[in-house]
């Protein structure tokens, strides 16, 4: 301020340049605010920018001809066909539940399938209807793995040949051969309040189940979920048409 003062005293005996010098600082006053309102401007667009959603800008209409996502979706159907017929042809086996068998039937029914758990039971202990309340609820978790149970009182011959003398019994067949077997709860903690993971993750552990891996549970859950959404809009889409 000082320096403008002294600036405009030596100027003041001649009016043409106080007019040129004031002109000038008017000038670089507006330049400056205009800087300053510009440089406001573009901040602010680049805050606007950054909250956008990402995807915002995608063209749908690209995106759902791009041959990669084509192949990809072709790819997910063709592999839940292959899943689906494999799990029919494993039903046809008598997979997918939890059946009592004869002993006239016990031996086709484990050598038909390459992994067989069977429960020999006797229908008044106490002991052998809560391995029948936890093997119900595998049987249709674990489709590639066929469970059966035989009451050990209609089968005398298979009981003395597999050397079944404490009940519940459950022994495991691979591809037609007596593998391995739970006697009581003994590998479950002895006690009666075990838990169904509890004998999943022993069964696992023996070669009779496969456990899926969380990620392929969450991808199938994801991928199913997408499709329900699309036929819900596509009914949506013929309900506003009609």
């Amino acid at each position: 301020q000082e320096g403008i003062e002294q600036e405009l005293l030596v100027l003041k005996m001649d009016p043409d340049a106080v007019k040129s010098t004031l002109s000038n600082l008017a000038f670089g006053n507006v330049m400056a605010a205009a800087a300053r309102d510009y440089q406001k401007e573009v901040i602010a667009n680049e805050k606007a920018q950054s909250s956008k959603p990402v995807n915002e800008e995608v063209d749908l209409d690209e995106l759902m001809d791009d041959p990669e996502l084509e192949k990809l979706h072709a790819d997910r159907i063709a592999s839940l066909k292959r899943e689906v017929e494999k799990r029919e042809a494993f039903k046809r086996q008598g997979h997918g539940e939890y059946r009592e068998v004869s002993e006239g039937d016990f031996l086709g029914e484990v050598t038909r399938s390459e992994k067989v758990i069977c429960h020999f039971y006797h229908k008044e202990f106490y002991r052998c209807k809560i391995m029948d309340k936890h093997l119900k609820t595998l049987a249709p978790r674990h489709v590639d793995t066929k469970f059966i149970k035989m009451d050990a009182e209609n089968a005398p011959f298979f009981v003395a040949k597999l050397a079944i003398k404490t009940l519940p019994c459950v022994l495991l067949f691979s591809k037609g051969i007596a593998v391995d077997r739970l006697v009581g709860f003994q590998d479950l903690g002895t006690k009666d309040d075990f838990s169904t993971t509890k004998l999943e993750n022993v069964l696992v552990k023996k070669g009779m189940l496969s456990k899926k891996k969380k990620e392929e549970d969450d991808e199938d859950a994801e991928y199913q979920e997408s499709i329900r959404r699309s036929v819900r809009s596509s009914e949506n889409l013929d309900s506003d048409s009609d």
